[in-house]
């Protein structure tokens, strides 16, 4: 489709792909979506992305990141049957992490019907300079019927600058002036202390007494646009630094095959076959109690009683949406000591090698946390992902990404407690 051309869109399901090239020097980039009345969003809710995956509709959620060869996919699925009807336009946008889109080669967007796979709409960007933020295209309204416009609006000033404009409060830091000295006041003579009036107490009544307005709702926390990526060189972060303090945190792995195994049927990608990897935690609390939340032998923990870890299910498809996910109960934060968080390869291949994983812990409060493992050269079926320590009050997450071989006759789960020094007692299991 060319610039500012548009194209019906007869489908309600919708699998919205922002993908370019990746390469040495291409910066990162994020899919976003805002749904807009007049507009402007009528509340910060109404802006989804990687801090807020999902509409409160359900007509709008993020579903996360793709990597197959140089070709890299951010996804968004839209449901048009649960759009409110005071939405008019739903934009569709990208930004850049760490670069511009003029390092960003072959940037476009494509609508797919999820019903039928067929592509409604696609638009390729005809090209950046500056900018660290786009436009790629809207879904509107027009006659009771929802369109595709293709625009290629450029921001040279981010996210945030994209995100205020349409309405959105962003969190910003705030830089706190230096205290002044106090200055120095003349003394003053010692004055008598004054005589408090005589109190008039008012005629006994029988009418009801007004009550005090209700104090007024306080404001919507702003949106945080800050997301930390963890690398060799900067391989923690305090929770408590980046707002993670309080609530629920969720942990995500998905996954992908860098190519195709024999007896992997179809395309290469992630769910193929019967490749099965299993999110697990290690935990030791605070009063030195120490367990294991994983699928294996269904100890998949609780959430609101010890060890405030719960594991969502067993999923083989390595979906961010649907896939491994642990939830943290941070509210219980003073319980823990340290949470190893790792995954095991229960079957389907004999090693990492060739598989291309991603972890993401997401606290309800604060930015989230993201690091990609480094690629497997050992015969491995078991990686270390991220170990958080609890570290004066503070929860601190340290990316591990550590492969382990273990020996011959030794379980994963038995290798990953004797590199870390857990001291349990594992017997052996089955789903």
């Amino acid at each position: 489709m060319p610039k500012g051309s548009n194209a019906p869109v007869p489908a309600t399901a919708l699998r919205i792909e922002m993908g370019w090239r990746s390469g040495p020097g291409v910066p990162d980039a994020d899919a976003s979506a805002l749904l807009l009345a007049g507009g402007k969003v009528r509340s910060d809710g109404d802006f989804v992305f990687y801090n807020q995956p999902a509409h409160a509709s359900g007509a709008v959620r993020h579903e996360g990141k793709r990597s197959a060869g140089e070709r890299v996919t951010d996804t968004l699925f839209v449901d048009l049957a649960r759009v409110e009807s005071g939405i008019e336009r739903i934009v569709l946008a990208a930004s850049a992490d760490g670069g511009t889109f003029g390092q960003v080669p072959d940037l476009y967007v494509e609508v797919t019907d999820t019903g039928g796979g067929a592509v409604v709409a696609r638009f390729d960007s005809p090209g950046a300079s500056v900018e660290t933020a786009f436009v790629l295209g809207e879904l509107y309204r027009r006659q009771g019927n929802w369109k595709f416009r293709a625009v290629g609006q450029g921001y040279s000033s981010g996210l945030e600058g994209l995100a205020t404009d349409f309405g959105i409060t962003v969190d910003e830091p705030q830089h706190a002036a230096p205290p002044r000295p106090p200055a120095a006041a003349p003394p003053t003579p010692a004055a008598a202390p004054p005589v408090p009036p005589p109190v008039t107490m008012p005629p006994p009544t029988t009418a009801p007494v007004p009550l005090p307005p209700p104090p007024a709702a306080a404001p919507a926390a702003p949106v945080r646009l800050s997301k930390v990526t963890l690398t060799k060189a900067a391989p923690s972060v305090s929770l408590a630094k980046q707002g993670g303090t309080s609530g629920a945190m969720r942990v995500n792995l998905n996954w992908q095959m860098r190519k195709q195994f024999p007896g992997f049927g179809g395309r290469w990608g992630a769910g193929q076959g019967n490749l099965d990897l299993d999110l697990c935690a290690l935990y030791e609390l605070a009063d030195g109690r120490k367990g294991v939340v994983q699928a294996l032998g269904n100890a998949f923990g609780s959430l609101n009683r010890p060890p405030y870890i719960h594991l969502d299910g067993d999923d083989r498809t390595g979906a961010v949406t649907s896939g491994e996910n642990l939830t943290i109960n941070l509210d219980h934060k003073q319980d823990f000591r340290r949470i190893l968080v790792f995954v095991t390869l229960y079957e389907g291949a004999a090693s990492f090698a060739d598989l291309h994983a991603t972890v993401t812990l997401q606290p309800q409060h604060g930015a989230a946390i993201d690091f990609s493992l480094d690629e497997c050269t050992v015969p491995s079926t078991v990686c270390a992902l991220a170990l958080i320590t609890h570290t004066g009050g503070d929860l601190v997450v340290q990316r591990e990404a550590r492969y382990l071989v273990p020996e011959r006759g030794v379980s994963p789960q038995r290798t990953i407690d004797r590199a870390y020094g857990w001291g349990m007692n594992w017997t052996p299991g089955r789903k």
